[in-house]
């Protein structure tokens, strides 16, 4: 039987410079949809696991567009809630060398938003789950979206579905002493925490030793450090850890790091260059990392499998990873050629 996994947050239309021009220079946008939930439910379907994206969209063309995107690619989006004033937008301008890229959000009174705990139905959706995967992005959105994070987490709880969380911080959409309080409160029903080098410090004040993001270096003892401080603090049963080296907006260093509080597993470390898309690579590792444990991988198995699906995730454009288990087996376990499958 397929293990089911649901995934909740906001979807929104992504408006893109072609190419790497600036906004300055653009006459038009390239569009798509993406989210860190919606982005995590597609990779899931792609590996073949039965998946349900819940949000609220409003009941309009552009809501009707979002959700046929996700449905295209195997989704199950029956649970969707229409309602509320729009779509939330981010406008991307993708960076090239040294110029990075740049995020512009609108995404004010998005159904999202405005979404409560009584529009879903918590119980008939999580029927048969296996996991329950949010971010940081989604109680970030409003204090109502919180109350529904915290509903499903409470009843996914009850029902004995796993729990994963991405931290996400976001810093457009909330401050750190809010981040604070509302994801602490919030982490006593999370088993699965992933976060990036600066999540864990700007959520909860946590740093890793002798590591500085913006000189593309990076301690992996300190990010020990760190995912031990979280252990401690929260209890969890993994703590995950995705290690980007930005030496420049088109080369990355990337690997991942798991702890289940007692050993350490690290991936191989892969060299990013040149990168086609990174948005939605934090998503394509917590899709790797889920999949790998609701199938029963080992630790070690599972965090090659999150970082090899993260490292094929950034050659492709758009927020999904459209890549299949067999590609992520073949790369993670070393075949990092690049030659022409016949």
């Amino acid at each position: 039987m397929l293990k089911k996994v649901v995934t909740f947050g906001e979807i929104m239309l992504r408006l893109s410079t072609p190419g790497h021009s600036k906004f300055i220079q653009a006459d038009s946008f390239d569009v798509t949809y993406g989210g860190g939930e919606s982005n995590v439910a597609v990779s899931l379907a792609q590996f073949g696991l039965n998946t349900c994206y819940v949000t609220k969209a409003p009941n309009n063309p552009i809501g009707q567009c979002a959700i046929n995107h996700v449905r295209r690619f195997g989704v199950n989006t029956d649970y969707i809630v229409r309602g509320g004033e729009r779509l939330g937008i981010y406008f991307l301008e993708s960076g090239s060398a040294q110029r990075p890229s740049k995020v512009v959000y609108d995404r004010s009174n998005s159904s999202i938003s405005q979404a409560v705990p009584e529009d879903f139905n918590w119980r008939q959706i999580f029927d048969g789950a296996d996991w329950f995967h949010w971010t940081g992005i989604t109680p970030a959105v409003s204090d109502s979206a919180a109350c529904c994070v915290r509903e499903a987490c409470k009843i996914a709880r009850e029902m004995g579905v796993t729990i994963s969380c991405d931290l996400n911080y976001r810093k457009k959409l909330w401050t750190r002493d809010k981040a604070n309080k509302v994801m602490t409160a919030l982490m006593e029903y999370v088993d699965v925490c992933v976060g990036n080098e600066e999540d864990a410090a700007d959520v909860f004040g946590i740093k890793a030793a002798n590591t500085d993001v913006t000189k593309g270096k990076l301690h992996a003892e300190g990010y020990k450090d760190t995912a031990r401080q979280l252990m401690e603090k929260f209890n969890f049963k993994y703590v995950a850890i995705t290690l980007r080296e930005s030496f420049s907006a088109s080369h990355n260093g990337w690997s991942g790091l798991l702890y289940d509080g007692n050993d350490f597993y690290q991936s191989r470390k892969y060299d990013i260059n040149p990168i086609v898309d990174r948005v939605g690579g934090g998503d394509s590792f917590c899709a790797g990392l889920i999949y790998a444990l609701v199938t029963g991988k080992e630790p070690q198995d599972a965090i090659d499998f999150a970082a090899a699906a993260s490292c094929l995730k950034h050659t492709i454009p758009g927020d999904f990873n459209l890549i299949t288990v067999d590609e992520v087996e073949l790369l993670a376990r070393g075949d990092a050629s690049g030659r022409v499958q016949r």
